[in-house]
């Protein structure tokens, strides 16, 4: 059996969460706290990252790989387009949306949610030019036509659904503005067509429980 490790808190857990209840795979959930220095943990994430799944051929770690791995594993129903192209351009908004999207608004979590320190002046600003710069980046590459890449649901939204919530509330927390919907996005209405999914509203639900628990 296939178990996924980590937390329902974490949007790159529940990005691939996401993947694995669109694919009705059967899947366990086990907590795994992140950066953990548990050797067992560290043999299946060496830098204690979550999430990571252990399976009957040993463990994998990293989002990207884990939701290629379950495409080959579980064709149907498809999260990447049959026409290598197309499915080339999926790939490359998930790295928009990962990696210059959330990465760089991860800088805000700290003071925007978990109580830290505010951000050095120039800090914050460097992080804010980052930001709309990336945002106008991805912008171009976005289709909202109503799914992230398009008329079909893919992996792209298995990041999008989870992270753009986070860059906006974080921005808006930090900046006193979103820059998501500062820069026309509507991400609202986009989360709340693939929060219609009973696969995100399973993802939602478990979030909000262990948010619940503390």
């Amino acid at each position: 059996m296939l178990t996924l490790h980590g937390s329902p808190i974490s949007n790159y857990y529940n990005k691939v969460k996401l993947a694995l209840l669109e694919k009705g795979v059967p899947f366990d959930e086990a907590y795994a706290a992140t950066h953990s220095t548990d050797e067992a943990i560290l043999g299946a994430s060496p830098l204690g990252k979550i999430p990571f799944i252990s399976t009957d051929r040993g463990a994998l770690c990293e989002s990207q790989p884990l939701l290629e791995w379950i495409e080959a594993t579980w064709p149907q129903p498809p999260l990447l387009p049959a026409d290598p192209f197309a499915a080339a351009k999926v790939r490359e908004l998930t790295t928009f949306i990962d990696w210059h999207l959330e990465i760089v608004a991860r800088q805000l979590y700290g003071p925007a949610f978990f109580g830290s320190a505010p951000l050095s002046e120039g800090n914050a600003a460097r992080i804010r030019k980052q930001l709309e710069a990336n945002i106008a980046a991805f912008k171009r590459l976005a289709k909202f036509s109503p799914y992230v890449a398009g008329d079909t649901f893919t992996q792209a939204d298995c990041s999008a659904f989870n992270h753009l919530p986070l860059v906006a509330m974080a921005t808006k927390a930090v900046f006193g503005q979103d820059l998501l919907a500062a820069a026309g996005i509507d991400h609202r209405a986009y989360t709340k067509l693939v929060g219609e999914r009973p696969s995100a509203q399973k993802v939602v639900a478990d979030r909000k429980a262990a948010q619940a628990k503390g």
